[in-house]
């Protein structure tokens, strides 16, 4: 059996986007992207060599593109305190009374949560927000007035 160019490059290119499939490394796409445009020189009848550059300039400046727009972008909060992963990050809580470990028991969602301050915060009874979920803690700091 005869493989013309073309085919390899189509080969690897699927390769590479079943690796991508596999291990979710959004840049095997772009090296699939390069391998696609090695494909593509093949199918114009250009030399291995150009096939090969226009490969790795492809490959090279999709994944170039994708690093640079990943790193103008601003990294998103960690899991514990991030809205868009947990639903209780900025709800409303009242606490009673903090105890003098700077724990405090809290009604939330229809049972009780053990809570602690967040750093910085002072411990003073009143209406207080969820900063962040740790575990089976909750991560209170005091709710700014309305």
């Amino acid at each position: 059996m005869d493989l013309s160019a073309a085919t390899f490059w189509w080969v690897a290119a699927g390769v590479a986007v079943a690796a991508e499939l596999a291990t979710g490394t959004f840049y095997l796409l772009m090296f699939a992207l390069g391998l696609g445009a090695g494909a593509l020189a093949a199918h114009l009848g250009l030399s291995s060599t150009l096939q090969i550059v226009a490969a790795a300039v492809v490959g090279a400046a999709a994944t170039a593109l994708w690093h640079w727009k990943r790193a103008s972008h601003p990294k998103s909060a960690p899991a514990a305190s991030n809205r868009d992963v947990n639903l209780d990050i900025g709800e409303r809580v009242q606490v009673a009374a903090w105890g003098s470990d700077g724990t405090a028991r809290v009604t939330y969602r229809g049972t009780q949560w053990t809570a602690r301050l967040q750093p910085g915060a002072a411990a003073a009874p009143g209406e207080h927000r969820v900063a962040a979920v740790e575990g089976n803690w909750l991560v209170l700091a005091p709710a700014p007035s309305n």
